[in-house]
């Protein structure tokens, strides 16, 4: 059974659609880095007022629905003179909540780096922020990577979520297309392809890093 002719000439658009479902991913994953960099730090400071603001952000976004994180997001950035920009919201909201997730698996494996690396580098007169940077960081973010490769591939199936504040991500262009030409069927099974074309790699590079992991 081919393709209809309506869901061939509307190809190009679930394709457009797709590709903002890439850059949405691409960028909500970058903002989900540096957010869960910034979580995991703040939750390991010994001054209680940090680790209390690391906790507050992580506890929050894994405490509310995403869905609403990108309404208040939303209609927040009007307010910043930002309005209008869905993508804009959806990156933020996004990779908000993912950052989270992101802190806490970086703080899990923050327990490989042993004492005496610590007070090697207090040794060597570096400071927290430098010790984090060149000591801690670079041996948990390589335990994590795993880990981090199943986070993102959870974000990309969050991405339909940004359809609510009017970005044509893919599965939004499938709804539009289906208006239209009334096959749910195939439209929907190309809209599932899509997510697989994005996903898969990412599956892939988790299954080697886990696979080298277990060699290492």
């Amino acid at each position: 059974m081919g393709l209809d002719q309506q869901v061939i000439a509307a190809l190009p658009e679930l394709g457009h659609g797709l590709l903002m479902t890439l850059v949405l991913t691409v960028l909500a994953s970058m903002v989900s880095v540096v957010m869960g960099q910034l979580g995991c730090f703040l939750q390991l400071r010994r001054a209680w007022i940090w680790r209390f603001i690391g906790r507050l952000y992580v506890s929050m976004m894994r405490g509310t629905p995403a869905i609403v994180q990108l309404f208040v997001v939303f209609f927040t950035l009007p307010r910043l003179g930002l309005g209008g920009q869905p993508m804009l919201a959806a990156v933020v909201a996004i990779g908000l909540n993912s950052g989270a997730y992101v802190a806490e698996i970086l703080r899990v494996n923050r327990s490989l780096v042993t004492r005496g690396q610590l007070e090697a580098a207090r040794t060597l007169g570096l400071s927290r922020a430098l010790t984090w940077w060149y000591v801690i960081n670079p041996q948990v973010m390589r335990a994590s990577l795993p880990m981090l490769v199943n986070e993102f591939t959870i974000l990309l199936k969050t991405t339909p979520l940004a359809s609510v504040v009017a970005l044509t991500e893919l599965t939004y262009a499938g709804q539009i297309v289906i208006a239209r030409t009334y096959d749910a069927t195939q439209v929907l099974l190309l809209v599932a392809a899509g997510y697989l074309l994005i996903a898969l790699p990412l599956i892939s590079a988790a299954r080697r890093l886990e696979a080298k992991r277990r060699l290492a």
